[in-house]
């Protein structure tokens, strides 16, 4: 699964109970943030018992299914272990209804619940933290179970059903979250009810994808975690036109790879991120986390609209060639559906090409828990004044805007524009007679 990944939903079970199984034979289908992967089984044999349903949610090296093989050994073997397997799922189904019905009437919390390098929190356990009314203090200090002493669903329950048993914290949670929180929930409710969205009968209704609820959830916590800010520059690209225009064929011939201006673009906010190392940060509570690796977020569109957002790791240390193989690579796999979870995990920062649709620049919402991402606008061929030692004139020049979001919880203004004009810099510089 990647080392980053913590758990995964099962979406569809392509084998019954009873099937036979072939070693390397896809058994069942399961998602981790945007990503859907096939598990193959490891062996021959009949499945035997399927541990989980649809939808579940279930941890890294958790058993989801008995196959039984050949040998009366391994199935006198294997039984216990079903038995007690079985056993510790039967309350699954009462603690999720419970942790339901609590999250109808929940309230949040102030402050987001935000993963760290050190400890990572899934969205499921930050989505329960949250409705329940755990702050990050309390997630940080809790005991996890899992890979890693990572909290799983079961340890934030148990935490949970140890809290409510006990009658001082409870108090000291009602006392404090009138303050802060009744007031906007209780004012969302009755705003909600207070327009709802009633289809007529001429109307289609069109239920989400499961990769457009994700998408949806990620961007309203985005922009209730960040203060969001965006400052533009327009930079002159016309070196960089002209020299892959040159170049682009021979390229191909000698590598089997298009040229293409996003591994250009991606080099130089690489650079950038070396020169301001604090736009690669994250934030957890009132600390910062320095990333130490450069881990350039590409986001890429797919057939069906959507967008993910592939990873390339350590972009500082790629050469021109090394990063072109790279963002084909992601984006091929990305439109044939071919990611793995680990490709799409641990961005440090991300860059999006909203000039792919036309756009001369854009908005976008940072990537949580980056503090920034970057929007490349279409390039334009305009009437620009050219400065020369001769004097300035009228030239067309082939320009291009970025527009660059980031958290003002942490980035400041200069720093922000700073780190954006690093990037036209080093584009603007572009050697015409750079080889490749």
């Amino acid at each position: 699964m990647g080392e980053s990944v913590a758990e995964a939903t099962i979406t569809s079970w392509l084998k019954e109970v009873g099937d036979t199984i072939e070693a390397d034979e896809a058994v069942l289908e399961i998602a981790t943030d945007k990503v859907d992967s096939e598990v193959p089984s490891e062996v021959d044999g009949v499945l035997l018992e399927k541990l989980f349903d649809v939808d579940d949610v279930v941890q890294v090296g958790q058993t989801i299914a008995v196959i039984e093989i050949d040998g009366d050994d391994n199935s006198a073997s294997d039984a216990p272990k079903t038995e007690a397997i079985k056993q510790e799922s039967v309350p699954e189904p009462v603690a999720v209804a419970e942790v339901s019905k609590a999250v109808a009437v929940a309230q949040e919390t102030a402050a987001p619940i935000i993963s760290s390098g050190d400890r990572f929190y899934s969205p499921l356990v930050r989505n329960i933290a949250k409705k329940e009314g755990v702050s990050q203090g309390e997630l940080d200090a809790m005991p996890g179970s899992g890979k890693d002493g990572r909290v799983t669903k079961n340890d934030i329950l148990a935490y949970l059903d140890q809290r409510g048993s006990q009658p001082a914290p409870a108090k000291v949670e009602t006392k404090e979250t009138p303050k802060v929180v009744p007031t906007q929930s209780n004012g969302a409710e009755k705003k909600t009810e207070a327009t709802p969205v009633v289809a007529s009968g001429d109307d289609e209704i069109i239920e989400m994808t499961r990769m457009g609820k994700l998408i949806a959830h990620h961007m309203v916590e985005s922009v209730q975690t960040s203060a969001h800010v965006q400052s533009f520059i327009e930079a002159d690209v016309t070196k960089i036109w002209n020299w892959r225009k040159k170049v682009k064929d021979e390229f191909f011939k000698r590598e089997g790879e298009n040229l293409t201006f996003t591994p250009i673009f991606m080099e130089a906010v690489a650079k950038a991120l070396r020169d301001f190392p604090m736009m690669n940060i994250s934030v957890q509570g009132d600390n910062i986390i320095k990333k130490k690796h450069i881990n350039l977020g590409m986001a890429a569109a797919l057939a069906d609209g959507n967008l993910i957002v592939p990873v390339i790791k350590d972009a500082d240390q790629l050469n021109l060639v090394g990063m072109t193989k790279k963002v084909n690579d992601l984006a091929s796999r990305a439109r044939n559906n071919e990611l793995k979870p680990d490709d799409i995990q641990g961005g440090t920062y991300t860059v999006t090409n909203v000039g792919t649709f036309g756009s001369i620049m854009g908005t976008p919402i940072i990537n949580q828990p980056q503090v920034g991402i970057l929007a490349l606008g279409a390039i334009r061929k305009v009437p620009a004044v050219v400065e020369t030692p001769e004097g300035d004139f009228i030239g067309i020049r082939y320009r291009m805007f970025l527009s660059h979001s980031y958290d003002h919880r942490v980035v400041n203004g200069a720093l922000g524009g700073q780190f954006v004009k690093a990037v036209k810099d080093y584009l603007e510089a572009w050697d015409p007679n750079r080889e490749i």
